[in-house]
């Protein structure tokens, strides 16, 4: 570890710290109604979609509308995959994707996870790229949003005035779209498109190198397609080297945008939930726990990849940082990027559902891939997806402030809202429906010789292998630790299935949840009413994502990185 890459880190974080404020009043502003700068072109889309802007849905209504909405643009997406050789914009004549691949990438792309069992560059038509792919981008993450949105006003509202309402699903995704994802879009994609990240219509450039071989170069809309992958938190990347393709991803400038632009929505939006809330303290609070919880991925990943690997110094391999030698491991990271670029670009990508990789995880040691994983299986609550990150988050502020309770004796209470049986019951469902998805599933396939036959490793790195692609399709992350082959019968079905638990099982119950919130009265605070902000709200908070995250996923970490990690620091890997 140099003085200059934790500098680098520092201005990161300063970067992170400065936007979370402005955006926050902006968001506000946007979802409350008071934005009205594009506000012809929004009620001529209601007015096109016959969409009743003034209604306020009960969470129930609310729901409904986001799971129709979902499922006809997957069933869309899944046609136009289909039948892509039949399409115009396709100068390299792809050809159609097969049913089961088809199925997976269309619930990828709904569900904002983004996972990719194809080389984009040699499958995926300009066609498909634009008005599918790009498309889920946007709304998957606008779908987030809302959802986010839905359940802060939940907590806000009073249960006189509410009674289970949430808002109108319809407006609130058409305003993140219009007034936050769009704009964003526009400007910060000219920004990639002056760092060097090409954006045209050009097919395929077959060229002869200099030393006299034939080569393929990939072009297309790569930088319209960047930004949203970033902003949206989705991480498909236009290339399947992702972002650590000079294309997508040319200089440390593009990096450092890169990785501001996926923690920029979700940063503001836990400003968003102090204003809206009338609590600022306590949204400072949940921003410092989940800063917190950051920093210290950050400090642990770019440690472990910092001081190397011991079998490579066995064997003579110089891994000690110099003026003219980055030190360290190298193994799978851009030279352009380094260590310290690559390990922070790692946890932003899994703190947030983003998926985007710089770098190849597989090639991290054990302790520098044991923290992407982690930040996966916690949910990811560290500033996380676009929405869905906040919303996770506060359903461990709610199991926070029941563990509070249970300690004072005395019934929780949130914001002046009580939490009771049926609030605490959706908070479980959401916990347990998350961590059955990963283990199950990567239990099934760890006994199934069809799981086992696209392993490319074997022991516990094998192992990881499966929990991490199981972790990051239930998180909706998309990123891949390599060496599993996921474009099998087998990984296509259970990815999917996994994609469709991790978004939809778990925004049931939060919905849900906004409802039974909004229901309720407020009762004023008294000397029993535990904190919601502070210090030590923050290290509570801490502590109960900590400990529930070992509970449920210890053993199995333990059986994968961990042991490796042991087994590298003896020598018995090789």
């Amino acid at each position: 570890m140099t003085a200059n890459g934790w500098t680098q880190i520092a201005i990161f974080c300063l970067a992170m710290l400065l936007v979370a404020k402005p955006l926050g009043v902006y968001l506000v502003r946007v979802f409350d109604g008071s934005m009205s700068w594009l506000r012809p072109i929004e009620r001529g889309i209601y007015r096109v979609c016959g969409v009743q802007d003034d209604e306020d849905q009960h969470w129930t209504r609310y729901l409904a509308a986001l799971l129709l909405f979902s499922v006809v643009s997957l069933l869309l997406t899944y046609v136009v995959l289909r039948l892509q050789d039949k399409l115009p914009l396709n100068p390299q004549h792809f050809a159609a994707l097969p049913d089961r691949q088809a199925f997976e990438t269309a619930v990828s792309f709904t569900t904002n996870t983004n996972w990719q069992s194809y080389s984009g560059e040699s499958t995926m038509s300009y066609f498909t790229q634009m008005t599918q792919l790009a498309f889920h981008n946007f709304v998957s993450a606008a779908v987030g949003l809302a959802v986010a949105v839905a359940l802060v006003r939940g907590i806000a509202r009073r249960g006189e005035e509410a009674r289970g309402r949430l808002g109108n699903f319809w407006v609130d995704l058409t305003r993140g779209t219009l007034y936050v994802l769009l704009p964003l879009s526009l400007v910060l994609s000219l920004i990639f498109v002056q760092q060097g990240v090409i954006q045209n219509f050009t097919p395929s450039l077959n060229i002869t190198t200099l030393e006299g071989a034939k080569q393929t170069i990939a072009m297309g809309p790569v930088a319209s397609q960047e930004i949203i992958k970033q902003l949206g938190t989705n991480g498909g990347g236009f290339f399947n080297a992702n972002s650590a393709h000079p294309f997508e991803n040319p200089t440390p400038w593009s990096n450092f945008w890169a990785m501001i632009t996926i923690f920029l929505i979700p940063s503001a939006l836990v400003y968003m939930l102090g204003r809206m809330t009338g609590n600022l303290k306590h949204g400072w609070s949940v921003w410092a726990a989940m800063f917190l919880l950051f920093f210290g991925g950050v400090t642990a990943t770019y440690w472990a990849e910092a001081r190397g690997n011991p079998i490579h110094a066995a064997h003579g391999i110089d891994v000690t940082t110099t003026a003219v030698n980055p030190g360290g491991n190298m193994e799978g990271k851009e030279v352009r990027f380094g260590i310290v670029n690559s390990a922070l670009f790692s946890v932003v990508t899994t703190d947030a559902s983003c998926g985007a990789v710089n770098a190849m995880h597989d090639s991290f040691t054990p302790v520098g891939g044991l923290v992407p994983v982690v930040n996966m299986q916690l949910g990811e609550v560290v500033f996380g997806g676009v929405g869905a990150g906040l919303y996770s988050m506060l359903i461990f502020v709610v199991l926070t402030v029941f563990i509070a309770g249970l300690m004072v004796g005395r019934t929780p209470e949130y914001l002046g809202k009580k939490i009771q049986a049926r609030e605490v019951q959706m908070v479980m469902l959401y916990v347990l429906a998350a961590a059955a998805s990963i283990l199950i599933f990567t239990a099934v396939s760890v006994a199934a010789p069809t799981g086992l036959a696209g392993l490319n490793n074997s022991g516990p790195h094998g192992l990881t292998e499966i929990l991490y692609a199981f972790s990051s399709t239930t998180a909706n992350n998309g990123s891949a630790f390599a060496g599993l082959t996921g474009g099998t019968y087998w990984y296509n079905t259970l990815f999917g299935v996994a994609m469709l638990i991790g978004r939809f099982a778990l925004i049931v119950p939060v919905l849900a949840l906004a409802g039974f919130l909004a229901e309720k009265r407020v009762v004023p605070a008294s000397s029993g009413t535990f904190p919601v902000s502070g210090a030590l709200f923050s290290a509570l908070l801490i502590g109960v994502v900590l400990i529930v995250g070992a509970l449920t996923f210890f053993p199995a970490l333990a059986l994968g990185p961990i042991v490796e990690h042991f087994l590298m620091g003896s020598g018995a890997l090789y």
